[in-house]
């Protein structure tokens, strides 16, 4: 059973807890009840056709639970710029206020509130809700464009080449999985931007499952073996994946990225300290944290997780909560009660 409980920790009992000594260990479970909170909330709009409205509970939610979580935390991916998003902006403090001598964690936070949107507004399967975390500067300030990834999962370590052509990537899977061509999936979103990349796949022989929204959690399914998917190709958002390298890293799957860059947006990029716009990046370089924790709850029905489900006393979540530096990969479920006499658990 779950419950949204604010916070009044004292200085000793923090001290002796050890807050501040370990992220994932004092905080892991903290940032569950973010994206529990966060998702029930987004939950309670889906199918409602309002893309705009699922977002906005959704970030209000987890910008409130957040503010009762004992730490020291910064934005680095949000919303936006501080001028373009009322809240979890980038660069926003957020954390519960503690005095200036209590140890408290100092932690960098990305966040998607809602993976998905449309797919929530529409009751579609995959929407999430999620997060990354790590200590200061242990994840990259990805610029808002798109980035051109490849993912898979550990048997495929260094068998990919954002450079080589798709067809070739599949056949070196294929040999490093020891199966043929024709029984990999792959996962692209459904954009016409992909339209040859598509076509390159489909000429392989490789099958191909598109998906309308969501590559994160997509990302996710490819670097667990048995999913029944082995790789995502194509570009998607850059921040989105910054918090995909967090779950690679802590699922010790394979990753790389590229930036792809329009004239318009490098000098932004210059001002966030990126020099190469064609570097290729991998997971370790994206969220280059010895600390990670990476926290989602499935809003819709989804290959990893359940979507959140409403009964008479309460309601019913499914998690994935993985940090790297503890090795730990959980599948939560959570049943949060309503508070009434009587209230029954129901499996």
């Amino acid at each position: 059973m779950a419950t949204d409980t604010t916070h009044h920790v004292t200085t000793e009992t923090k001290k002796a807890k050890g807050f501040g000594q370990n992220i994932e260990s004092d905080l892991a479970l903290e940032f569950l009840r973010v994206v529990e909170k966060a998702a029930i909330a987004s939950a309670r709009t889906m199918g409602q056709g309002d893309r705009h409205l699922a977002d906005k509970v959704a970030t209000e939610t987890m910008r409130e639970v957040m503010d009762t979580v004992p730490m020291h935390g910064t934005i680095v991916i949000g919303e936006g710029e501080r001028d373009e998003a009322p809240m979890l902006y980038i660069g926003e403090s957020v954390g519960a206020e503690f005095p200036d001598n209590t140890s408290v964690p100092e932690v960098d936070i990305a966040v998607d509130p809602l993976e998905g949107t449309n797919l929530c507004a529409t009751g579609a399967p995959g929407s999430i809700t999620v997060l990354a975390v790590s200590e200061r500067g242990g994840l990259l300030h990805a610029p808002d464009c798109y980035m051109e990834k490849i993912i898979v999962n550990a048997q495929c370590k260094g068998c990919v080449s954002l450079d080589a052509p798709p067809g070739e990537n599949l056949r070196q899977i294929a040999k490093a999985m020891n199966r043929d061509v024709d029984d990999l999936v792959v996962v692209v979103l459904d954009r016409s931007r992909h339209e040859k990349l598509i076509n390159d796949i489909r000429k392989a022989g490789a099958r191909i499952r598109l998906i309308g929204d969501g590559d994160l959690s997509a990302g996710i399914t490819a670097a667990i073996e048995g999913t029944g998917v082995q790789a995502v190709m194509g570009s998607g958002g850059a921040p989105e994946g910054v918090i995909t390298a967090a779950a690679i890293r802590c699922v010790n799957g394979y990753m790389l990225g590229r930036l792809v860059v329009k004239p318009e947006q490098e000098q932004r990029l210059a001002r966030m300290g990126v020099t190469d716009k064609n570097k290729i990046y991998t997971a370790d370089e994206l969220a280059p944290g010895k600390q990670l924790i990476f926290a989602a709850t499935g809003v819709t029905e989804g290959p990893l997780m359940k979507g959140v489900r409403f009964f008479g006393e309460g309601v019913r979540t499914s998690s994935l909560i993985m940090t790297l530096e503890t090795g730990k990969v959980r599948f939560i479920e959570s049943i949060h009660l309503e508070k009434k006499p009587g209230a029954r658990v129901k499996f």
